[in-house]
């Protein structure tokens, strides 16, 4: 069933994010729905300064102000479509990274598995008609939490945060 309600997203950030794992995030490409579950994500959370938003709102980042449940895509290393979603209420600068979609691990192979581009930037995901959330039902029952990768420019205390989250198989 389509997540539609917008409620489920304008939540904080580390609850969207366990939230979203074992949903079922489908993609229209070229008329055909393509189904995958999320298996992996990343937190970026308010104060935080491994978040795109930390500095404040530019031109990049300004889908992460929206309210929750919008997309954010942005270009890492001038190569990878990197898919977030961003939680919270409006101003909260804050979102999760999808890492992992059913087998597949890793946020560059996800946006190019989906095939994630920027013109996706503030799509609702309760209203879109290019990309969703559904839930089908299935719980998550052990959840593994990692620190987040990538991160070597942030404060010390933000890279050991344990806000990368893995379904546990």
């Amino acid at each position: 069933m389509r997540i539609t309600d917008k409620n489920f997203f304008k939540v904080p950030v580390l609850e969207l994010a366990e939230k979203l794992l074992g949903k079922i995030i489908v993609r229209e490409i070229g008329g055909e729905l393509r189904r995958f579950c999320i298996t992996e994500v990343e937190a970026y959370g308010t104060n935080d300064s491994a978040c795109h938003a930390s500095r404040g709102k530019t031109k990049r980042n300004a889908p992460m102000f929206e309210e929750g449940g919008v997309v954010y895509v942005y270009l890492c290393y001038g190569i990878f479509n990197i898919l977030n979603i961003v939680s919270g209420e409006k101003d909260a600068g804050e979102g999760v990274m999808i890492r992992g979609i059913d087998d597949i691990f890793g946020p560059g192979k996800v946006g190019r598995i989906m095939e994630i581009t920027r013109d996706l930037n503030y799509e609702d995901l309760s209203t879109s008609n290019k990309i969703w959330i559904e839930d089908d039902g299935f719980k998550v029952s052990n959840i593994e939490k990692y620190p987040r990768v990538g991160i070597g420019y942030a404060a010390k205390e933000d890279q050991d945060k344990l806000w990368r989250f893995r379904v546990s198989k």
